[in-house]
């Protein structure tokens, strides 16, 4: 979307690829993951490397930081639609191959739990800058005191998060079973006991 907007910014950097170590974060990607593993965590977390972004050079000033920040969970959003449409219309596939339809719920459920978190309006997060772009010119001491104290904001924030995961996994399950259907869910079941 960057580049659409006129920012060559993650090309220039070699970051336009499908290959996925060109993304690979060391601590995010490699060091995090591993420590979780060792210590046997109940949850594993990871994270890629941010695209460089350089929104001053976006044709479109006013929206261009909104439309690029919307690209991620949208697309998001898009592949879970996608997988979670043939679950929904092609309901045989759980019949014919289980472990084809488990992994096209596990794609829908992941991708929606995403979107979801990245749209939470806490720096660094997507949600932030979607939020800052719909802020009018007198909210500008909201944005500056959220950026300004984004990392003690988002340490808080993702705590509260563990301690509320409930929550976020409930409005994930309520929007699976809205694209993919309730005949899915143990499609999901499935995919969910494998991780």
């Amino acid at each position: 979307m960057a580049y659409q907007l006129g920012d060559t910014t993650a090309k220039n950097a070699g970051r336009l690829t499908l290959n996925p170590i060109s993304h690979i974060d060391p601590i995010g990607s490699i060091l995090v993951p591993l420590l979780l593993v060792i210590t046997k965590s109940p949850f594993l977390f990871g994270w890629a490397k941010p695209v460089p972004v350089n929104p001053f050079n976006f044709k479109d000033q006013k929206w261009g930081d909104l439309k690029v920040s919307f690209a991620g969970p949208g697309s998001n959003l898009l592949i879970a639609l996608f997988f979670g449409l043939i679950l929904r219309f092609f309901p045989d596939i759980a019949g014919q191959s289980p472990a084809l339809a488990s992994m096209f719920a596990g794609i829908v459920f992941i991708n929606v739990l995403l979107a979801i978190f990245n749209l939470i309006p806490v720096p660094p997060l997507d949600g932030s800058h979607i939020l800052f772009s719909l802020l009018p010119v007198s909210m500008n001491n909201v944005k500056d005191f959220l950026q300004r104290n984004g990392l003690i904001i988002s340490l808080l924030f993702f705590y509260l998060i563990f301690v509320g995961i409930i929550p976020l996994f409930s409005a994930t399950f309520f929007i699976f079973s809205l694209i993919a259907g309730q005949g899915a869910t143990a499609s999901l079941d499935n995919f969910l006991q494998i991780i």
